[in-house]
């Protein structure tokens, strides 16, 4: 078995082990986590001969940095577009490289986005919880954060010369400050005047911002009775509204259920890109009909199932 030990040098803050997610066990009270940018994360995986869910590493505009101490692996970086240095060459992010004994790799904030993803030829080791890596920010639980000094250990690891490229970042994969969403599940609990305030009023995305979702400055959505509704199931992708009138947009690391009402949803192929704007972006919002939304989202699907499978078997 071959092995490549990279010693981290700087993890800031928010930096992750993430596989493709929990899925199915939000009935049990398990966020589903996994990588904010999907599409990025996939892509990183695929581009490096992983499959699209492995584990890979979630950068946070904080930066990471490592040096390889041992043996020799092909990476990708994919993500918002950040600045990498790789073997002190600096150049952007959305490549494929391979990194050798002695060299060292710098992932910094760029232009544009929050998270980015190194992802790494072999099979990551990160401690499994539930069956996957994924980090649930909030408990620690899965692969964890990374930490300055710290180790990174691709077990059977490859190094790929031929799959040493660029690949442009394709359209779908930029941050955009329209949301699409579809109105409910109980907008009716608000203020008749919330729903117009939400659709027609312009919203900024504040500084309170993680993994579990982010807070939205702008018109104030009023409530009626709705402090008193029962706690109800939650997606990444609810705006929810607490009982000051400030919405939260929910997302990879959202509580399972809760009792401040939703009155909107972003459509989850939308999501993507939405985490890719940083704080103090602005961002507005779009109602479309549930049955408009499940046509974007299959479209989206198989416009992006393309892509990758393109990039898959590009080597």
């Amino acid at each position: 078995m071959t092995t490549t030990r990279l010693r981290i040098t700087h993890a800031g803050p928010h930096v992750s082990y993430q596989d493709g997610g929990r899925h199915g066990m939000l009935r049990f009270g398990v966020p589903e986590s996994g990588p904010m940018d999907c599409t990025a994360h996939a892509a990183a995986n695929l581009a490096v001969g992983n499959p699209a869910g492995a584990t890979a590493i979630e950068v946070s505009p904080a930066g990471l940095a490592v040096e390889c101490v041992e043996g020799q692996v092909t990476f990708a970086v994919a993500g918002g577009g950040f600045l990498m240095d790789h073997a002190g060459t600096r150049g952007g992010v959305w490549e494929t490289r391979t990194l050798r004994a002695g060299e060292t790799l710098r992932i910094m904030r760029g232009h544009w986005g929050s998270w980015t993803y190194l992802a790494l030829a072999g099979r990551v080791r990160a401690t499994e919880w539930l069956g996957h890596t994924a980090t649930l920010a909030t408990s620690g639980f899965g692969g964890g954060l990374l930490a300055t000094d710290g180790e990174i250990v691709i077990e059977d690891s490859r190094a790929e010369p031929a799959r040493e490229r660029s690949f442009p970042c394709p359209v779908f994969a930029r941050p955009k400050a329209q949301a699409r969403v579809v109105v409910g599940p109980q907008d009716h609990r608000l203020e008749p005047e919330a729903l117009s305030a939400l659709l027609d009023g312009v919203h900024v995305l504040s500084d309170s911002y993680d993994r579990m979702g982010v807070r939205l400055r702008g018109p104030a959505l009023a409530i009626r009775d709705a402090l008193s509704i029962p706690s109800e199931p939650i997606v990444a992708g609810s705006i929810q509204v607490a009982g000051d009138g400030v919405a939260t947009l929910l997302l990879r690391d959202h509580q399972t259920t809760g009792g401040y009402p939703k009155i909107a949803t972003v459509l989850a192929s939308d999501l993507d890109q939405i985490v890719q704007l940083r704080p103090r972006a602005r961002i507005v919002f779009k109602a479309v009909t549930p049955a408009r939304a499940v046509e974007i989202a299959r479209q989206q699907a198989r416009t992006k199932a393309m892509w990758l499978d393109t990039l898959a078997h590009h080597a």
